[in-house]
């Protein structure tokens, strides 16, 4: 059986350098947003995202599909936001010349930069290795200051082996309890933290850094006692995740402790690392489908760390449909042993048989 050694660590890494850029555009004011059809904003720094992540791993598995969210049509049309995300992505690199060497160096010109960009385009599937990359997930947290996260999986065959979440406004300290209020002011100052797992192997965090990986530590989820006494994780969006029945659901299971709302799979990070308890991603729309690169690398790390993650209905989630999870409706993620407890409350409350 393959450890996937090779792919942990080109993921790590191209997540690292790829979270550089993000933070410097992140500090930047003039944070240029362009309309997309699903009314999502989108930065500079996601199109940077995805080429450097793509870049890297094209370098090292060049035969390998990619899931990605952006392409770069809009890019080839307007001069100006190329040549600001060019400059920005030919001059980020790790600090490190053996890592950045492992990622294959600086990307060599504008329309390689476009072509990266467009190799996102597969359309995922049950078969064969396929990468999920949201190269800024939660882009609305990324604006207003809050949390978002840099997220890459492996799907082989349409199963997640490999998972990877850079956190640059987390803090590095997992046992740092998860504050009020996520949604914005947030720093990246003395924070950042690389959370990875790998199926079979546990889920790990390391502070983010500049260059080479930083050492590790095994992450476990917290094991629930009393569930009154658990923490909820919840989407700042109300567009994304139903807040009213997420009350509902605190209620009946007795929990009185305030939900920390949070943008991006961080919130996956956050349970997975034991500093919250439970994340609820409650349909709002009948119509609406989740995109696999907004789940694939915290699903993985979630389970990894000991927890259970289902949709509502208590399935699994499946990754090998295509670009979204078009048999799942919403996400139910807790701790092993408290998982069917909350399941129960949520389908009672959302009035699922």
């Amino acid at each position: 059986m393959s450890s996937y050694a090779k792919e942990l660590e080109i993921a790590q890494l191209a997540v690292q350098r790829a979270a550089i850029l993000t933070k410097r555009v992140f500090h930047e004011k003039a944070k240029g947003t362009v309309s997309k059809d699903d009314k999502s904003p989108v930065t500079i720094g996601d199109f940077g995202a995805q080429a450097l992540i793509i870049a890297a791993l094209k370098h090292s598995f060049p035969e390998d599909e990619i899931v990605a969210e952006e392409e770069a049509a809009q890019l080839r049309e307007d001069a100006n936001l190329r040549a600001t995300i060019w400059d920005l992505v030919k001059s980020t690199s790790l600090s490190d010349a053996s890592a950045e060497a492992a990622l294959g160096g600086a990307i060599k010109s504008e329309d390689d930069m476009l072509t990266f960009i467009d190799y996102g385009n597969s359309k995922g599937g049950a078969k064969g290795r396929i990468w999920a990359i949201d190269p800024i997930d939660g882009t609305k947290g990324f604006l207003r200051g809050g949390q978002y996260a840099v997220c890459l999986a492996l799907m082989v065959d349409g199963d997640v082996k490999v998972g990877v979440l850079g956190c640059p406004n987390l803090p590095i300290d997992d046992a740092a309890p998860l504050a009020g209020s996520m949604e914005s002011g947030q720093t990246d100052e003395g924070r950042g933290c690389l959370f990875s797992g790998v199926l079979g192997q546990g889920a790990v965090s390391r502070p983010l850094t500049t260059g080479a990986l930083a050492s590790s530590q095994k992450i476990s989820m917290k094991a629930i006692t009393d569930i009154a006494a658990a923490t909820f994780c919840e989407s700042v969006e109300a567009g994304h995740s139903s807040h009213g029945d997420q009350a509902e659901i605190a209620k009946k299971l007795g929990i009185t402790n305030p939900s920390v709302r949070m943008d991006s799979q961080a919130k996956y990070a956050s349970i997975a690392r034991g500093a919250g308890d439970i994340y609820l991603r409650l349909p709002v729309k009948a119509t609406y489908q989740e995109k696999i690169w907004d789940h694939a690398a915290g699903d993985l790390i979630v389970r990894e760390a000991g927890g259970a993650v289902t949709d509502i209905h208590g399935k699994r989630l499946d990754f090998s449909i295509g670009r979204t999870l078009a048999d799942n409706k919403g996400v139910v993620a807790a701790p092993t042993g408290g998982h069917a407890q909350v399941l129960a409350v949520v389908q009672e409350v959302l009035g699922i048989k």
